[in-house]
């Protein structure tokens, strides 16, 4: 008698688990479509799942913008959902980890490598010739020792940085004609003919994870900063990533 009851309670059990799962695919259902047919731009939809707010869904399109709905679609809104409790900034938190790259699936081979000191912590950055904002990272990051930096050439501020990309890349120092440039504004020389197919497939890589701006750094652990970052932050964040590495 006592293995009927506890058979009919978990099928009971298994019954209101695929009716909640049911209900859930049905709401998501309800989402996409409304979404979809109404906003263009919501064509495809990545994913819709409950939000901590009750009634109300993250929907997530591109990959990583991330907007929020009522349980119908017939509401759409942008921005950022604040926790009062813990004044946790909880959509910060989800983009955060929507863009973390894998440090491991870097293409390091459209790098070039700079190893200051000893060289035991890890960075890499995604750099434009032409941004300003590079060139007052770069004399700060002067005082940040003990890191293999990898440069990632990332021409998006127009044709001349383009150009610019391409003589560092062609030049057989690669790492000295970059440090010439963004600390001293000495032009490099491109040893020609040279394949620097590498700054397409940066563009193409940052396009994908949506790096949208210089400098952008990728921490050991995944994590992402963009922004000229000053040197104290930078130490910061390193000791961070290399003890969330480990």
């Amino acid at each position: 008698m006592q293995k009927c009851r506890c058979l009919s309670k978990a099928f009971f059990l298994i019954i209101v688990l695929l009716s909640l799962t049911a209900g859930s695919i049905a709401q998501e259902a309800t989402i996409r479509k409304n979404l979809s047919s109404r906003l263009p731009d919501f064509s495809e939809i990545d994913s819709v799942t409950k939000s901590k707010i009750p009634g109300i869904y993250e929907v997530r399109v591109n990959k990583a913008e991330i907007y929020y709905t009522d349980a119908t679609g017939d509401f759409l809104f942008q921005g950022s959902v604040i926790d009062t409790k813990s004044k946790r900034n909880l959509t910060m938190e989800r983009l955060e980890k929507l863009q973390a790259i894998r440090f491991e699936d870097l293409p390091f081979k459209d790098s070039f490598t700079i190893i200051k000191g000893k060289g035991e912590r890890k960075l890499a950055i995604f750099e434009d010739p032409n941004c300003g904002f590079c060139k007052r990272f770069e004399k700060d990051f002067q005082n940040v020792d003990n890191v293999t930096v990898n440069v990632f050439l990332y021409p998006i501020l127009g044709p001349d940085s383009r150009i610019k990309a391409k003589a560092i890349w062609c030049n057989n120092d690669r790492a000295s004609a970059w440090g010439s440039w963004i600390l001293n504004e000495k032009p490099a020389t491109a040893l020609l003919p040279c394949d620097d197919t590498a700054l397409e497939r940066n563009l193409a890589f940052g396009q994908r994870y949506r790096i949208e701006g210089t400098p952008t750094l990728i921490l050991a652990d995944g994590s992402r900063i963009p922004g000229a970052a000053d040197a104290k932050k930078v130490e910061k964040l390193l000791a961070g990533a290399s003890a969330g590495a480990h």
